[in-house]
């Protein structure tokens, strides 16, 4: 069993030169633009050596973790404009790759020493089923662009390799499942062995990803479903969660798990699952729902995680990261201390 937090660290202390050590950073192709080719260059290097660092210490953070905490989504901002002209020029450079591969090569044996599950989640942009020439075509260099990443530490070869993946959304309604397939035809080899897709509140409910199982693994997102089927919650014997776990091929599957904010549940009792149809009544908008709480402050659904750790690993995605999947080991840890011996 393992859980994990997504992309960035939160120190217990509230250290805010701690917290800008252990994350990553990033530019924005319109500061790129007013550079030439000198400054671009010496801010690609920095921002890089700095991504580096802080991935380094966010592995060595998890390595040192219970081995429940063991996950960790990595940033897409790794390596700002790595498939824009803007910024590809410099990630073609000899000398940057060999720096990149060294360093992530380095990494990513920690992580497996170590037994971190690692993942990456593109943005909303990449929509590998648009029926948009351009936007389908920034998708696969997107995609290309993380696939490099998990080549890099070590995560190049085979069906998703030590649980790694990257995951998306569906992407477009109009595209629908087939244009998905014409898209994933699209990858490389390595971008396809790695890639999962995640149920959302809107196109992409549970159901209709469903038909993909037999072309890759479904990441199931609790919360999502929550909100998209109007408040069920997914249970473990649920027989579609087989399908889904069918569609990982022998891998542990990876599930995703958040809660409402907690200024929208002021009040509500930590240890009942939020009912959607009353919240909805009291005139709280589901687009509100959607948004992710700062910690997981909400017993019941911790419960439910704990429950569904039977079959999958979780990210949590929670404002407040890893202490927000603290909250969640510590809970687990409690239930685990009290279940009556088999």
């Amino acid at each position: 069993m393992r859980i994990g937090f997504c992309c960035k660290m939160m120190s217990p202390t509230g250290d805010a030169a701690e917290d800008k050590r252990c994350n990553v950073t990033t530019t924005t192709l319109a500061a790129l633009r007013r550079l030439d080719r000198d400054g671009a260059r010496q801010k690609l290097s920095a921002i890089m050596e700095t991504n580096l660092g802080a991935l380094r210490r966010q592995v060595d953070y998890v390595a040192g973790q219970p081995p429940l905490e063991r996950a960790l989504r990595i940033s897409s901002d790794m390596f700002p404009a790595y498939g824009h002209p803007l910024g590809e020029w410099f990630y073609k450079d000899p000398g940057v790759r060999r720096r990149i591969a060294d360093e992530l090569a380095s990494i990513g044996d920690c992580a497996r020493r170590h037994d971190l599950r690692l993942s990456l989640h593109p943005g909303q942009f990449c929509v590998i089923n648009s029926v948009e020439p351009a936007t389908l075509d920034n998708a696969v260099k997107e995609l290309e662009y993380h696939a490099d990443i998990m080549r890099w530490l070590g995560y190049g070869e085979g069906w998703h390799p030590g649980g790694a993946h990257i995951n998306i959304h569906g992407g477009s309604r109009a595209g629908g499942v087939q244009n998905f397939r014409a898209g994933m035809a699209r990858l490389s080899a390595t971008a396809r062995s790695l890639l999962t897709v995640e149920n959302d509140e809107v196109s992409f409910g549970l159901d209709d990803l469903l038909p993909l199982a037999e072309d890759l693994p479904i990441v199931v997102d609790l919360h999502h479903h929550w909100i998209k089927s109007g408040g069920e919650y997914l249970q473990p014997e649920d027989p579609r969660l087989e399908v889904v776990r069918a569609s990982w091929r022998g891998v542990r599957p990876m599930a995703h798990v958040s809660v409402s904010r907690e200024d929208l549940l002021v009040g509500h009792p930590a240890d009942s699952l939020p009912d959607l149809p009353t919240l909805a009544a009291r005139g709280i908008k589901p687009r509100d729902l959607r948004a992710h709480s700062d910690r997981m402050w909400n017993n019941a659904v911790n419960d439910l995680v704990l429950a569904h750790l039977s079959w999958a690993d979780f990210e949590v995605e929670a404002k407040h990261k890893n202490l927000a999947v603290d909250d969640l080991a510590r809970h687990i840890g409690r239930r685990l201390a009290v279940a009556p011996a088999a």
